[in-house]
């Protein structure tokens, strides 16, 4: 694209544009269909300008002018409880079931890593001393002992404070960084099954692993898989960066990068309530199969969200992403 041609053919449509934006007075009929037209015209150079020729300085003015056109056409829209509702019911589960197909093999994968970990370390007594001193094993994993009073060793309410932070924070750290081509993603997911594997080998080798997966089922399940989601949405975006199909990569980052967004706010709130039943259930006095029943009963309950509300939305032609209305205009791109 010749650029200085590309300009000289389209300035009078922008000085004009940006006229009609700056009447004062009440636009006619006709004058706000042609800003309509004018609008959608400058949004398609815009396009045009970013993906063959961008200038820095054209590409400011050209993006400034759209942004106020559409805003003169659409209106402005405060986000309101519908909004919140939509997003609770269409765009969090529809998000989350078009990246199962990253966050289930991911989820597949790190259980039979967590596994094999815990049954090296369970069988072979020299890894166990290579990790803490027999006096401070026994300390670990005896009745009573740091295993099982760390669910209880704060009031409840303050622990699941303190968990749901550090699980946000680990989940949110897994969607920023799926951008830099997925290995910090996988980084993270390693570190968490190595710790849980760790606690698994160590308990199997006291003879007490029932005693774990009683405590680490009830909220891990959630837990876990809120975590696998927000991996598995990392990497589809790292992914993107290296194969953005038949999209720019501007623009699949972008529209990735906005479900990415809402998938952290939806699992914000998917780890408030594993962070509850940590806090609250975990510590509890109920028998056994209580605390993992009311587990299974909190993760069954999430996957039927995303399955059941999820593929529904997605069958609904609904992304995750924002509404159409919401986002910035660009020329179509071939499949």
């Amino acid at each position: 694209m010749d650029l200085d041609v590309f300009v000289s053919a389209h300035r009078a449509e922008w000085d004009r544009l940006e006229a009609l934006l700056r009447r004062q007075r009440r636009l006619s009929g006709a004058e706000a269909d042609e800003l309509v037209t004018l609008y959608q015209r400058t949004a398609t150079h815009l396009s045009l300008i970013q993906s063959s020729a961008p200038d820095p300085q054209l590409t400011g003015r050209l993006t400034h002018l759209v942004a106020r056109a559409r805003s003169a056409v659409t209106g402005t829209r405060r986000a309101s409880w519908r909004d919140v509702t939509h997003f609770l019911t269409h765009g969090f589960p529809a998000a989350v079931y078009r990246s199962r197909h990253w966050w289930v093999p991911a989820a597949l994968l790190s259980t039979a890593l967590a596994a094999v970990i815990g049954w090296w370390i369970a069988t072979h007594p020299e890894v166990q001393a290579s990790i803490a001193a027999p006096s401070e094993l026994r300390e670990l994993t005896r009745p009573g002992g740091q295993y099982e009073t760390y669910y209880s060793s704060h009031p409840a309410a303050s622990f699941a404070a303190q968990v749901w932070t550090n699980n946000a924070q680990a989940a949110a750290m897994c969607l920023v960084l799926g951008a830099f081509l997925c290995f910090p993603v996988i980084w993270i997911l390693f570190q968490n099954m190595l710790n849980l594997g760790v606690g698994i080998g160590l308990m199997s080798s006291a003879g007490r692993l029932d005693t774990f997966l009683g405590l680490v089922l009830p909220h891990g399940l959630l837990e876990l898989t809120a975590v696998f989601v927000a991996a598995g949405t990392g990497l589809r975006l790292g992914w993107t960066v290296i194969d953005p199909g038949p999209r720019t990569r501007r623009t699949a980052l972008a529209e990735e990068g906005r479900a990415a967004l809402g998938m952290a706010i939806g699992l914000a709130l998917v780890l408030f309530v594993s962070g509850a039943i940590e806090g609250f259930v975990t510590p509890s006095g109920l028998p056994t199969w209580a605390r993992i029943t009311i587990g299974i009963a909190a993760e069954l309950a999430f996957l039927a969200y995303v399955y059941v509300l999820g593929a529904r939305a997605v069958r609904a032609g609904e992304t995750g992403d924002l509404d159409r209305t919401d986002r910035s205009a660009s020329a179509p791109t071939a499949a």
